[in-house]
């Protein structure tokens, strides 16, 4: 393939995933329970996907792509809603460490569960054997993107 032509054929891809994006983000919003946000949900998975015990807010903003400001006002709501705790950091007095609680925990299910109906309707249409043929680019090409924003 010629340089032009798969420059062309990256940018239809990338275009794919963006437009894929926003309809996944649209149908999380509209499955999931009243107070759980597309980021608070996100928060939470986060924490259940990497399994991570405790992390500054400046680190989740810089996981997301947000803003620390952006960031905090997703925690607090979290925090109001007891799915996560925000603690002092024992290892820096001024720095704040954000944990999973398990009512979070529970939360995160939830919202997990509230999706299945619509990811069990998609794999009658396209096949789990596609979606893991997919699996492997998208994860290589997260790795590829994830380097290369620092």
């Amino acid at each position: 393939m010629k340089q032009n032509e798969a420059l062309g054929v990256s940018f239809q891809v990338m275009t794919e995933i963006a437009i894929i994006g926003r309809l996944a983000d649209t149908a999380l919003a509209k499955a999931l329970p009243g107070e759980l946000t597309i980021a608070g949900f996100g928060v939470l998975n986060h924490f259940v996907r990497l399994n991570v015990e405790g992390e500054s807010p400046s680190k989740l903003a810089r996981a997301f792509q947000v803003t620390k400001g952006a960031m905090t006002y997703t925690l607090q709501q979290l925090e109001t809603l007891g799915y996560v705790r925000i603690e002092a950091d024992p290892a820096d007095a001024r720095g704040k460490i954000v944990r999973l609680t398990a009512r979070g925990r529970r939360a995160r299910e939830a919202g997990a569960d509230s999706v299945r109906p619509g990811m069990v309707k998609l794999l009658e249409v396209i096949g789990a054997d596609e979606f893991a043929r997919a699996l492997p680019f998208l994860v290589m090409l997260r790795h590829v993107l994830d380097a290369a924003r620092d």
